[in-house]
């Protein structure tokens, strides 16, 4: 068993056997600095029995009598905090214990280890695993296959600011107020992403992570805390966030019905403890959130994809649109997934049912893809979010001609194919525009609050306008209205309260669908516009007309 540190990134194997903070350890053990351990494969070999001769005293009290009791440790020694790979682990080495194993060393050496029959002490797993929080219950429906396994969450070196995976908080007691579920794919398989989230110095974690195959869920943070998943600190600070096994482009393979219905109904459970409304501006992907400015907003993750099923997963959650006579002002995508089938250049197939339709320059076929200002020229590819009007997003509409319509998007026109207006619903919303007066106004990734807000001992994060402008004429349509917040915790502690502090500012923001992506604009930047009523008609016979 070989201890190395964790310095690499996530193409670097996960398997790893220790890690920055266990290299240290043992380097404290022996009284040496962890450079030496690195570099000296005898001193490395002392710091490893040094760690197994800590966590066994930690389990069962001393050096055990019986080769048997050293299971628990060794499963420990692994440095995961997932249970069936820790105990995969130990049941390998028990396993080399009972057949023997040799070997030849790079000198040309011999080495064997005889047989020997040793029956692993199971206790000893149980014991480790209750003192590393193991045993927690899962915050679950009743009924639905859910269990926990911890995150990863201890301070990895002597500096407190250096830590991983998550940040803990008292919501809603304490902290920011929890307000979206956030749904993404781990673009890797179920226990992959578990293992992920439970490694030393991966810097990312999620609420949940759901199965595949048969909706298993596996809670990683409480919901009370603060796990990195969005990208996004406002988001964070304001979320709880469920990862689907499953990859973006072959979402239509991985996406499975008990999936599906495992996920909404831990949504239900959860948006009804927080009183979260079941809707799609509350209710939406990692795809839509923004980067907190110009340079992470152009590389802003893009999950679950094309191919997550929107409506359907709405239609389990109990949510329904209502369309809304506004005079044809404000329109909500809504295709039927399984016609909509829309071209994804890197997918296999390349034609399937999608999420989305295609926005252009113009009203033709002929014309350039939208151009999204913080990723240039339009195309088909996945990864290109910024000409895909997604569903269930709403937008105000500026003009028709024939089968297109135009809609304002990212301050631009961008026109869709709309034939017989049947991709879309007519809906109610409060309607942005910029302040009269104003020729264009600043588009934001979060809304944080001003900087008079922040008491002196906490500088306040830098706050930059996106790539994006609102022109005087634009109007967008609005979620919500807020003021802005800053969760500040940037040291490890295991409890929030005399170490992390929840700012709110007096400035005040509306959230809107800017792009495929929400934004935030200032509220005294802008004047909300009122829609005129439709008026009831007085001709019975015209109840049953739409106008447009």
């Amino acid at each position: 068993m070989h201890l190395i540190s964790l310095t690499g990134g996530q193409q670097e194997d996960t398997n790893q056997e220790i890690t920055t903070s266990t290299l240290k350890v043992a380097a404290d053990l022996l009284g040496l600095s962890p450079d030496i351990l690195k570099e000296n494969v005898y001193q490395n070999i002392r710091g490893g029995a040094a760690l197994l001769v800590k966590y066994v005293t930690e389990i069962v009290g001393g050096i055990p009598e019986h080769d048997s009791d050293w299971y628990g440790a060794i499963a420990k020694y692994y440095a995961s905090n997932q249970e069936v790979l820790a105990e995969d682990f130990a049941n390998q080495v028990y396993e080399s214990i009972n057949e023997g194993e040799k070997r030849t060393t790079s000198e040309g050496e011999r080495v064997y280890l005889f047989p020997k029959q040793v029956k692993p002490n199971l206790k000893t797993l149980k014991r480790s695993q209750q003192r590393n929080g193991q045993n927690k219950t899962a915050d679950c429906p009743s009924d639905l296959p859910c269990h926990f396994v911890p995150a990863f969450h201890q301070q990895l070196s002597d500096d407190p600011s250096n830590y991983g995976n998550y940040d803990v908080s008292d919501r809603p007691t304490f902290g920011p107020e929890i307000r979206y579920i956030i749904i993404h794919d781990t673009e890797c398989s179920y226990d992959e992403a578990i293992n992920w989230f439970a490694t030393p110095a991966s810097y990312v974690s999620a609420h949940y992570v759901i199965r595949s195959t048969d909706g298993d869920i596996t809670q990683m943070v409480d919901t009370k805390d603060v796990p990195w998943h969005a990208g996004n600190w406002y988001f964070n600070m304001h979320s709880i966030g469920i990862e689907h096994e499953g990859h973006a482009l072959e979402g239509a393979t991985w996406y499975s019905e008990p999936m599906y219905r495992s996920s909404a109904k831990l949504v239900r459970y959860i948006a009804e403890k927080y009183n979260i409304p079941l809707d799609r501006a509350h209710i939406f992907g990692h795809a839509q959130i923004p980067g907190i400015n110009e340079s992470r907003q152009t590389g802003m993750h893009w999950d679950p994809g094309p191919y997550w099923d929107w409506e359907h997963y709405m239609e389990l959650l109990g949510s329904t649109v209502v369309t809304h006579d506004n005079k044809g002002k404000i329109v909500t995508l809504k295709p039927d997934f399984k016609t909509n089938k829309q071209t994804i250049s890197d997918a296999d197939p390349t034609v399937q049912p999608a999420n989305f339709v295609y926005l252009y320059e113009q009203p033709t076929f002929e014309a350039p893809l939208f151009r999204d200002p913080a990723l240039g020229i339009g195309n088909q590819t996945g990864s290109y979010w910024g000409d895909k009007l997604l569903t269930g997003t709403s937008f105000y509409l500026v003009e028709q001609k024939g089968d297109w319509n135009a809609i304002w998007f990212a301050g631009k026109k961008a026109w869709f194919y709309n034939p017989q207006n049947q991709y879309t619903i007519n809906t109610k919303g409060t309607i942005i525009t910029p302040k009269k007066g104003k020729k264009e106004i600043d588009v934001y990734g979060a809304a944080f609050p001003e900087n008079s807000a922040y008491p002196q001992n906490i500088t306040p994060p830098e706050v930059a306008p996106l790539q994006y402008k609102i022109s005087e004429g634009q109007f967008y349509v609005a979620v919500e209205k807020m003021n802005g917040d800053w969760y500040h915790a940037k040291v490890f502690t295991e409890s929030p309260y005399g170490f992390h502090t929840e700012i709110v500012g007096k400035d005040e923001y509306y959230r809107i669908y800017l792009n495929h992506r929400f934004g935030f604009v200032k509220a005294s930047d802008v004047d909300v516009v009122k829609l005129q009523e439709p008026t009831a008609p007085t001709n019975p016979q015209a109840s049953n007309s739409t106008e447009n």
